[in-house]
């Protein structure tokens, strides 16, 4: 059904993985973005245009990597290439559900919406660890599309596998902003959650184990233009970058 890249793919607009070495031991899939103006927090059309272009050769299947959370709309244009019913499943702090400043403008707030909007293919989105205070602000007319697992109830496993069986019965594509951790995991450029690592590979865990993965990208981290970029923060990036990519290595077969 899907075209399937045996690599990893980093998605480079910022040079925020340049540093890293998490990828380095993989086959991975470079897509340069660095020269595309436009497309940091807010996309316009023309570098919709060019961005989608560099991505063509791209399957939604596997892991991507794809920047800091400025980015996060890059998960738009992965879902976009999904060729069968599918739930969408966010590990955010934030819904990224807010209404665009203009229609033809997408941005890494109004992504999830946007999809909403759009995607024919999509049945349900599924919010993990979103703020309880910022779920209150999502459009009433959207409601009846969208599940919420909240940051307050991160903690109980036990809450998650009732959910899981409840909400889960088709495909699943995870998308995961790495806010949705507390900043003793990790230093964002957005504010952030009160999730664990350990808690979040235990959710992404389930879910691996008992529904098909379609794909999965993962954005958010430290970002170079947040005070010169600390080596602390970059080890921990990099860190935990390292973990999620053989999470999701180590239990799914693409």
């Amino acid at each position: 059904m899907y075209k399937v890249l045996n690599e990893l793919v980093i998605m480079n607009f910022s040079n925020v993985y340049t540093e890293q070495t998490f990828y380095k031991h993989e086959r991975v899939h470079w897509i340069n973005c660095t020269d595309i103006q436009g497309a940091d927090c807010f996309c316009d059309s023309e570098a919709s245009q060019k961005i989608c272009r560099r991505m063509e050769p791209l399957s939604p299947q596997g892991i991507h990597f794809i920047d800091s959370g400025n980015y996060h709309y890059i998960s738009k244009f992965f879902t976009d290439k999904i060729l069968e019913d599918f739930i969408l499943v966010v590990f955010d702090h934030h819904p990224d559900m807010q209404p665009s400043l203009f229609d033809e403008l997408l941005t890494c707030g109004s992504w999830v919406k946007a999809v909403i909007d759009t995607n024919r293919h999509l049945k349900k989105v599924v919010l993990v660890g979103i703020s309880d205070e910022l779920l209150k602000h999502i459009e009433p007319q959207y409601l009846s599309r969208i599940i919420e697992f909240k940051e307050s109830q991160l903690e109980d496993l036990e809450a998650w596998q009732k959910f899981h069986t409840l909400h889960f019965n088709l495909p699943i594509y995870i998308s995961i902003d790495k806010d949705v951790l507390s900043t003793d995991e990790e230093q964002t450029n957005w504010d952030q959650g009160k999730a664990t690592l350990k808690e979040l590979k235990r959710l992404l865990l389930i879910l691996m184990k008992n529904d098909r993965l379609i794909g999965v990208d993962i954005c958010g981290g430290c970002n170079y233009s947040i005070n010169g970029l600390l080596d602390a923060n970059l080890r921990k990036d990099d860190a935990v970058n390292q973990q999620l990519a053989q999470l999701f290595e180590n239990q799914v077969k693409w």
